[in-house]
């Protein structure tokens, strides 16, 4: 199947959920969630079309999509890179971290690689305070990170797919 044909499925699929659901303020949440598991993010077409059918202004939609760091508004890589940078991992200089993987992959926060492996986020808490500096990477946590164990971890996702 082609990836034009994929995204006319996941839209039919997705609008026949959103007709399910009907005009349900109310169920803006559980819509958003069911359109990030579909498209991998809630695209700018999306969120129009939530906003007409569920009758709710696109700004109030965005507001909500922009508040939950759950969502997001732009395709990730293969290996999404999640970097915490609450409290506990700044104190524990995850701020190097972050130098480090933007000087390895050569992005920015909210870029994805040029080969689309990695794409780059930060988040202010995992709740793992603990095991400071922390990352998610591909939905896997990795604990008490320094710039030299990152490095390792990256190109193992680059050379093997872990």
């Amino acid at each position: 199947m082609d990836e034009k044909n994929s995204i006319k499925e996941k839209f039919l699929e997705f609008e026949k959920f959103l007709n399910f659901v009907g005009p349900d303020k109310e169920q803006l949440i559980i819509v958003l969630r069911k359109a990030q598991n579909i498209f991998g993010y809630i695209p700018k077409d999306i969120q129009n079309l939530i906003s007409k059918k569920l009758r709710i202004p696109i700004a109030e939609i965005y507001g909500v999509i922009t508040f939950y760091n759950y969502f997001i508004t732009e395709p990730e890589g293969k290996y999404p890179i999640h970097l915490c940078m609450g409290t506990a991992c700044y104190i524990n200089k995850s701020e190097n971290l972050l130098k480090e993987i933007k000087k390895i992959l050569n992005i920015d926060i909210g870029q994805v690689t040029e080969d689309g492996i990695f794409s780059l986020s930060v988040v202010r808490c995992f709740g793992a305070c603990a095991l400071a500096p922390v990352a998610n990477i591909n939905g896997k946590i990795y604990s008490k990170l320094t710039p030299e164990s990152l490095t390792e971890i990256l190109k193992k996702y680059k050379e093997e797919g872990i």
